[in-house]
């Protein structure tokens, strides 16, 4: 499908913004003074990605939070981003082990948890600690509204590979949907993280690939849906929507992030031949 032009970075006050003008903006603003441009009840699904509390550099002090503050922070924009979800809508989470038992209480009180998603970067085992094992994943957390949460599993399943399908010939196989079609992903996603030279890459230090980006939108939202995205960073979700014929709307704080965003979403209006269906599955086939 072809990716249709982004619309823009919004920097006006909140008050100076009409209400229906609110899709498929970038605000370069903190998500917590912002998110009133949003009105509540509208948002199929949220995929946040907030500083983990590592001190990493992004051009502010967003990540430089000890433990009680970050975690006082991470409540505080939770609050605030919740109530834009619609009742059936649904959220993703990255988070490092070291601080999502706490978060995951957190949304447990407001929501239900549908899975722990741990992202596998595959990152060769090179030095590090000799006190501990080496960390190399991402942890993501699952979380639904109501029982009755979107969820396109036709959308993102991953195809068996040809020496299953022959095994599986006996009659009663025949026509079998899942079959044909494949298995439903495990919890356990093996990706590789953006390296220096991958194509994919812009200048931001924690980019996530849009191979993981695109199933969790095609999976829980619809076409035609909204994603928000509270900590925008290098834009990729917005990438992913326009991708997967969905709207977006995210906040970014750092100015150079929000140009990058501006100039990725430029780039993909230009590529009409950009789609989803370009990118493959980040599981192996099914066994």
């Amino acid at each position: 499908m072809p990716a249709r032009p982004a619309t823009g970075l919004i920097r006006q006050p909140i008050d100076a913004l009409v209400m229906d003008t609110w899709r498929n903006q970038i605000f370069c603003d903190d998500v917590v003074a912002g998110i009133e441009r949003i009105p509540d009840g509208a948002i199929d699904l949220i995929l946040a990605d907030p500083p983990y509390g590592l001190g990493k550099d992004y051009g502010n002090e967003s990540d430089k939070l000890d433990t009680a503050e970050y975690l006082l922070w991470t409540a505080r924009w939770i609050d605030a981003v919740l109530p834009k979800l619609k009742a059936n809508g649904s959220l993703y989470i990255f988070l490092t082990w070291r601080n999502s038992p706490e978060i995951f209480v957190m949304l447990k009180q407001r929501m239900t948890m549908v899975n722990e998603i741990i992202w596998d970067r595959r990152v060769p085992s090179m030095g590090g600690s000799t006190r501990r094992f080496s960390s190399v994943h991402d942890t993501v957390g699952f979380f639904a509204n109501a029982k009755n949460y979107y969820f396109d599993l036709d959308a993102i399943r991953v195809p068996y590979d040809a020496v299953t399908k022959k095994a599986r010939s006996r009659a009663i196989f025949v026509g079998a949907k899942w079959l044909e079609l494949g298995c439903n992903p495990k919890d356990v996603w093996s990706v590789s993280r953006l390296h220096r030279e991958h194509s994919e890459r812009a200048d931001h230090p924690t980019q996530k690939p849009l191979e993981i980006i695109e199933r969790m939108i095609k999976a829980s939202c619809p076409f035609g849906g909204v994603v928000l995205d509270p900590f925008m960073g290098s834009g990729t979700t917005a990438v992913a929507a326009v991708r997967c014929a969905r709207d977006y709307v995210g906040f970014e704080l750092n100015s150079e992030y929000c140009t990058l965003i501006e100039r990725r979403l430029h780039d993909i209006a230009l590529a009409p031949s950009a789609s989803s269906s370009v990118v493959s599955f980040p599981d192996s086939p099914c066994p």
